[in-house]
């Protein structure tokens, strides 16, 4: 392989929530790093490109004019509330696979990509990559699970190393409004009353550095397979409700147990993470509480939107 290109990678999504915290991370383990975004947005310290990838003859010139040796497919659609079950999803399973096909014709050696916890059967407390069942419930879930399992059989074919990264629940920095976290920093730090469910319900949340610095090791290591992006410790809701509204100060806004359980909502979701931290070596920066703290300190920093 030619020196010059060793470590060059595409990331897709650069600039969406995970992908703009994958590049510091990239670039810290040595990598040459190209960002792509259906905007060109110009990110600091890397070469930035537009393209979309929804159009099968750009992505195969981008490709072609880059030859990048590993690829880090961040990019869906993934607005809050409404990917669950949009045929967006259809859209970006064909997209990804074309992106496959354009980057293995031009020589690619390593692909990591993003799958979803939402790929497992819920029905099992523990997440395993091993033992549970694969049996999502939503079109999201069934569309990362079936691109996966092509690309397992493809990469096979085609004598690729393809690493599956299994995201379970994330909070930090820049996170959109519409999700638990960043709804109830924004909430609370503007001096609104914040209803929740009672919180009973175990989740494992991992701060977004933590979840791009798990993708940038998985792309700088020889590991193959499936590996969860989580934290490995499952906590309930309230205790992460609660830590929120003493970081900002304002607990006595929370209004927890004010909404009842959503129908079929899951007890406990917990991820086994003995890949990610045994044959990775990654382990997570942050805990909850200093995690929820850098997050609620960006929101302090950076002002709140209205609404």
């Amino acid at each position: 392989m030619n020196g010059a290109r060793a470590k060059r990678i595409l990331v897709t999504g650069a600039t969406g929530f995970i992908g703009r915290h994958c590049i510091p991370a990239l670039i810290e383990k040595g990598f040459e790093v190209h960002a792509l975004s259906s905007r060109g947005a110009q990110l600091p310290n890397v070469d930035s490109h537009e393209a979309d990838l929804m159009n099968p003859g750009a992505t195969a010139g981008l490709l072609s004019e880059l030859t990048p040796t590993h690829l880090l497919h961040l990019a869906w659609y993934a607005e809050p509330g409404l990917f669950w079950n949009s045929r967006e999803n259809l859209a970006w399973v064909a997209a990804s696979l074309n992106l496959y096909r354009a980057f293995v014709e031009n020589g690619g050696r390593r692909m990591v990509a993003a799958g979803t916890c939402a790929e497992y059967d819920w029905n099992y407390s523990v997440l395993d990559e091993y033992e549970t069942p694969i049996k999502p419930a939503t079109l999201y879930g069934v569309s990362k699970a079936a691109l996966h399992s092509v690309l397992t059989r493809a990469a096979d074919l085609d004598g690729l190393a393809l690493a599956w990264g299994r995201v379970f629940f994330l909070y930090g920095p820049g996170e959109k409004p519409g999700r638990l976290v960043s709804d109830v920093i924004r909430g609370l730090l503007q001096g609104r009353t914040v209803e929740t469910t009672s919180g009973l319900q175990k989740r494992d949340f991992m701060h977004v550095a933590d979840v791009a610095g798990a993708f940038a090791a998985l792309c700088d290591s020889d590991a193959q397979g499936s590996f969860n992006i989580a934290s490995g410790e499952a906590r309930p809701l309230h205790e992460l409700l609660k830590a929120i509204g003493d970081i900002t100060g304002r607990p006595d806004l929370l209004r927890v147990g004010a909404r009842p359980m959503p129908p079929g909502e899951p007890p406990c979701l917990a991820a086994a993470t003995t890949r990610l931290t045994q044959e990775v070596g990654f382990c997570p920066r942050h805990d909850l509480e200093s995690g929820l703290g850098d997050a609620i300190q960006w929101w302090q920093t950076h002002g709140l939107p209205e609404g």
